[in-house]
């Protein structure tokens, strides 16, 4: 799937939130997609995602961010969010979920 296929919540709430925060955050999030099938897998992946990602040393995060590795506990926050985010998607029935295709 691509993340024009995920609902307008999910999209929001995960690829514009670390977008919001880094371009590089974002990188990750928008890979996921390309390797699942539908957006409940996509949400799944992107909790384990965020887990993988909060488990990195500071100096495994160069990888994803490209050397410039933002402090850690505001990444932690976003992540968070995100999840946060992610959770509250999952509440919402997936016939009552926005989307633009």
């Amino acid at each position: 799937m691509d993340t024009d296929e995920l609902s307008s919540e999910a999209y929001e709430g995960i690829i514009v939130e670390a977008e919001k925060f880094n371009h590089d955050l974002t990188l990750p999030f928008g890979l996921l997609a390309s390797s699942c099938e539908n957006e409940k897998e996509y949400l799944i992946e992107a909790k384990k995602l965020i887990t993988e990602i909060k488990a990195l040393k500071t100096h495994e995060l160069s990888d994803v961010f490209f050397e410039s590795v933002p402090d850690k506990k505001d990444l932690h926050q976003v992540l968070d969010s995100i999840l946060a985010n992610i959770l509250a998607v999952e509440k919402i029935p997936e016939g009552e979920r926005h989307y633009d295709f």
